[in-house]
């Protein structure tokens, strides 16, 4: 009686064991690092919304989309059905605030992975911080083409970077004069001064000559200035037709609001994304944000091409009642692919982890992205995607290039802010 007593114990104990530790798979830490409060927090809210609606889709799927990963709602499969749990951190837009919770979503809360954090600046301190514990760091959407030069061993980036979408921007001025006639005549540029402004303002004075093109007038100013007006005075000395413009959210803004209190009317708005691809800019401009184009990773109107980017935005949009951006709709993939690399690892081990990363191979079918796929150099670049153009019209973006693929005509040059009605 007492050997069976024994054994009994031995078996509940084990039996308690093992329960213990399925419970302990059931829920996977993720850290991710984004701008939740100060300048970017606008951007930084629908980023979030983005991984929520991602983390929802891995663990509990979704209905009546075949072909989006984990949409059949059974979770991570090679971990017995693990769900994903989300632990944010902001940065502020703060380099050094970035690395320090860096460090604590690794030391303290034991995430396995990283995704973050937009701002290329904090994006770069944050990853040396993954770097440096061995923890595998996803980068959704920064794009400064040096993060992907620093030989790291743990840094994963499914964003195209800036060399990619500085050349487009080439190549649309190119096409637009040979296929439509149009000339963009003189150029100069207004960039923010961070990590990425600084390296795009770079790029685009080595690109433009290779083109055939010439910047007349550089300009760099502050990030999270809160004037422009002597920089918008010195663009407006410089008389440039077309306008390269680098800028987050607020700058983004507050440059259009400049623009039009300065009378500055360029032919043409060229711009590089980030703030003027973030829903707060038509929300706040209205008709002013008309007319500009922006490089871009997505569109609504891509969706005849592709039909997940309905069927997703469809979720999004029910949820939140905004429509997916550029910005989200790279940050809900990059957190889809991280969760496919840990279904593929079948561990939390972060070098196994890393190993499935440096291994996938995501077809653009499976994806709301405009892109070929998903497949990872040596360095961590994502060599599949591929940029657009969008110009905004009556308060939407429009696909205006790739020619091939674009639904509707750029209008060029906008109307002068007195002839807009």
């Amino acid at each position: 009686m007492r050997f069976f007593s024994k054994a009994r114990l031995a078996t509940l104990l084990a039996g308690l064991g093992l329960a213990i530790s399925a419970h302990a798979q059931q829920e996977i830490k993720i850290g991710v690092i984004y701008p939740l409060t100060g300048p970017g927090a606008s951007v930084g809210a629908e980023l979030r919304s983005a991984l929520e609606l991602a983390a929802d889709i891995i663990n509990n799927g979704a209905k009546g989309i075949s072909e989006l990963q984990f949409a059949d709602g059974k979770g991570l499969v090679n971990l017995k059905g693990a769900k994903i749990k989300l632990v944010f951190a902001d940065h502020q837009a703060n380099p050094q605030t970035g690395a320090t919770e860096a460090e604590r979503l690794i030391n303290q809360e034991r995430v396995v992975a990283i995704v973050g954090a937009y701002n290329s600046a904090v994006t770069a301190t944050a990853s040396q911080v993954a770097e440096r514990a061995g923890i595998p760091f996803l980068n959704p959407e920064s794009s400064s083409a040096s993060l992907t030069a620093r030989n790291f061993k743990w840094f994963f980036r499914t964003t195209p970077h800036d060399d990619l979408f500085v050349n487009n921007a080439f190549e649309f001025l190119k096409d637009l004069q040979a296929k439509k006639g149009v000339k963009p005549g003189n150029i100069a540029s207004l960039n923010e001064n961070g990590l990425w402004g600084t390296e795009t303002t770079k790029l685009q004075a080595k690109l433009a000559p290779d083109y055939g093109y010439t910047i007349v007038k550089q300009i760099v100013y502050p990030a999270k200035t809160t004037q422009l007006t002597s920089e918008v005075q010195t663009l407006k000395a410089a008389n440039p037709n077309l306008v390269l413009q680098s800028s987050y959210t607020p700058d983004a803004i507050l440059s259009m609001k400049t623009y039009k209190e300065l009378g500055f009317s360029p032919d043409m708005i060229l711009a590089n994304n980030a703030g003027f691809t973030d829903t707060d800019f038509i929300k706040t401009l209205g008709k002013d944000a008309d007319y500009v184009i922006t490089r871009e990773v997505w569109a609504l109107d891509l969706a005849n091409r592709n039909p997940l980017i309905k069927q997703v935005n469809d979720l999004f949009n029910a949820r939140y009642k905004i429509n997916f951006t550029g910005n989200s709709s790279r940050t809900f993939t990059g957190l889809m692919v991280l969760a496919d690399a840990l279904n593929r690892a079948g561990s939390t081990e972060p070098e196994a982890i890393r190993k499935a990363l440096a291994t996938t191979d995501i077809p653009g079918n499976k994806l709301i992205m405009p892109w070929k796929g998903v497949r990872f150099d040596a360095t961590g670049q994502n060599t599949l995607g591929q940029g657009i153009l969008v110009q905004i019209k009556d308060g939407k973006y429009h696909t205006v290039w790739p020619f091939n693929i674009a639904t509707q005509d750029p209008i060029w040059p906008m109307p002068k802010w007195a002839d807009r009605k």
